[in-house]
């Protein structure tokens, strides 16, 4: 087992616009991706656990083309609003870091 920071090029969240969070996993190798896909830990259920948010306003994708994969969400708080202490939405991504895969 090992934590997907170490088998990931990139693991990163943005803003894609004030309302909405992104997330990628980006791998560098297809053994990496088919490894961690697998793993059966990159599901709608697991990012909706993890990030206390409800399952339906959980969008996933698989693109193997690019050997990543991309969640997005409802930002918790509008960008910029009262609250907000990550206007681009940059460090949400540390959660991530330490899903285990076998």
């Amino acid at each position: 087992m090992h934590p997907l920071s170490e088998i990931a090029n990139l693991i990163r969240s943005k803003n894609a616009g004030p309302f909405v969070l992104t997330f990628d996993i980006m791998l560098s190798s297809e053994a990496d991706y088919d490894r961690v896909k697998a793993s059966g830990q990159m599901t709608t259920e697991n990012f909706a656990s993890l990030y206390r948010c409800p399952i339906e306003t959980v969008r996933f994708f698989e693109c193997r083309n690019a050997l990543a994969f991309k969640f997005s969400i409802p930002r918790p708080i509008t960008q910029g609003d009262i609250g907000d202490a990550d206007m681009h939405g940059g460090q949400q991504f540390a959660p991530l870091m330490g899903i285990m895969i076998p």
